[in-house]
């Protein structure tokens, strides 16, 4: 839903951003005039000395009384629409909670942010895991994983993956009774400073 509502929005703005600047561009390089074509009549810029609004527009905008608080209400909605994008930008999508089959046609919730704790645990004991980073994502039925590990000095990259999978989340699978828990990984490797040799 939010990629969506992302792409719908940088979709307008963008649209809205070119042809701005189109209007300014043909006004303040007087492109009309050169180029010999014509504009609409409503165009806003004829040449590069014009303004946006005429002085004659704006003294009759000023003296409607309508007119400064529908600008201050739609200010104010730009402004907490765009608060609003940031935030959702911002906040992280964590799956809250997982449902697992009890048997019987009956189910139960699971935290997710403890099984978020238990993998991350299981998963800073594994040999050559030095830090574990673990987010759940998707659906409460189909959650996905999201792993960030820091890997010691000297730990083998394939030899970590194989143990994630093989006992942290087959662990994970088991317990909360998920017939697949699919994985993305980053791994990065803890810095250390040289050694001296005698």
């Amino acid at each position: 839903m939010l990629k969506t509502v992302n792409r719908v929005l940088m979709g307008l703005a963008g649209v809205v951003l070119v042809a701005l600047g189109a209007a300014v561009l043909v006004g303040a390089l007087d492109l009309r005039r050169r180029w010999n074509f014509s504009l609409p009549s409503a165009w806003p810029f004829d040449g590069p000395h014009d303004a946006l609004l005429s002085t004659a527009s704006r003294r009759k905008w000023r003296a409607e009384g309508w007119w400064w608080p529908v600008v201050l209400a739609a200010l104010g909605a730009v402004v907490l629409l765009s608060l609003w994008w940031l935030l959702a930008q911002l906040r992280r999508r964590r799956l809250r909670e997982v449902l697992v089959d009890s048997g019987g046609g009956e189910g139960a919730v699971l935290r997710g942010r403890a099984l978020e704790e238990a993998l991350s645990a299981e998963t800073e004991s594994l040999h050559g895991v030095d830090h574990a980073l673990i987010l759940l994502s998707g659906r409460r039925t189909a959650p996905e994983v999201t792993a960030s590990l820091t890997l010691a000095p000297h730990a083998s990259p394939s030899a970590a993956l194989g143990a994630l999978e093989d006992e942290a989340l087959a662990h994970a699978r088991s317990s909360a009774g998920l017939a697949r828990l699919p994985a993305r990984v980053r791994l990065r490797v803890l810095r250390h400073r040289a050694e001296r040799v005698g």
